[in-house]
């Protein structure tokens, strides 16, 4: 061993590049991360700012002196905001309820139980996730305005009610309970949806509940298929609303009373996230139980 060696020299130094290697990144991350939110800290400020101000700013301001709560006021007296509000409430609680129950069940069966054509049939199925939506779209008008259910809630719900990613995320998740307590469960005389309640679900709460989450935003931002479907403005959502304040509201024009209306959207997603944030990192990292 060399005793020339000054080893608090070399630990000094590696402690050195440590700092300089976190320090560069936490300056990276502050970048992405001003990058990512000042569109939604722009769509904020404007939305406080009077439409005179706005229009009187030739030059974008990144602050405001006088800001004003009257476009949020306005929002939801331009047009029946709160009634789309309700709208998307309603189509969101049960567009999910339905696609859980349809998905667990499907998941299951996929999962634990055997039957003639079972791996061909789910193969099928992930097959249908190469069909690109605007295909599937065509048909789902078509098979919606056949049946008369153009302008009804139950129109826009039923196309939504199930997912095939969903199913095959679910069934990868059942496959990793142990098949130990499955057998242990049948010689108890528990029947498979009796198991299903009290065994497989319980274990995987945290992907079910990152399914609802994830579903609950889609179904919120939903647009192109409600926009398709309704032309009765007693059935349109949020995202359509937006579009209709922009047409039969304020105008093109007025950019605050937007992004007023846009803000007011999006609260609830934005609380939505903040509350079950952890939950939902942990259901996407979730790899499952191993047997």
């Amino acid at each position: 061993m060399d005793k020339n060696v000054d080893y608090d020299k070399i630990r000094s130094s590696a402690a050195a590049r440590r700092r300089t290697i976190r320090i560069i990144t936490y300056i990276l991350l502050a970048f992405w991360a001003v990058i990512v939110l000042f569109p939604f800290y722009w769509m904020v400020l404007t939305s406080v700012k009077s439409y005179s101000a706005y229009s009187s700013e030739y030059v974008p301001k990144l602050y405001t002196l006088n800001p004003t709560f009257q476009n949020y006021v306005d929002a939801f007296t331009a047009v029946n905001l709160s009634r789309y509000f309700l709208n998307t409430l309603i189509f969101t609680v049960i567009t999910t309820a339905a696609m859980i129950l349809v998905i667990t069940l499907s998941a299951y069966a996929f999962a634990r139980m055997e039957f003639r054509g079972k791996d061909t049939l789910f193969t099928f199925f992930l097959a249908l996730m190469m069909i690109p939506n605007e295909l599937v779209i065509i048909t789902n008008f078509t098979t919606i305005t056949n049946l008369g259910l153009r302008n009804t809630f139950t129109g826009l719900i039923l196309p939504s009610i199930t997912s095939v990613f969903y199913i095959y995320l679910l069934r990868e998740n059942f496959l990793q309970v142990p098949d130990e307590l499955y057998y242990a469960a049948k010689v108890d005389g528990t029947s498979d949806l009796k198991y299903l309640w009290k065994v497989m679900l319980p274990i995987c709460k945290p992907t079910i509940i990152t399914i609802i989450i994830l579903k609950v935003i889609e179904c919120w931002n939903s647009y192109v298929w409600p926009r398709l479907i309704t032309d009765d403005a007693n059935y349109f959502l949020v995202s359509n609303g937006i579009q209709e304040i922009r047409e039969n509201g304020f105008g093109r024009e007025n950019i605050p009373a937007m992004m007023a209306a846009v803000v007011a959207i999006s609260i609830p997603l934005i609380v939505l996230f903040l509350i079950f944030r952890k939950k939902i990192m942990a259901g996407v990292s979730r790899g499952g139980i191993k047997g």
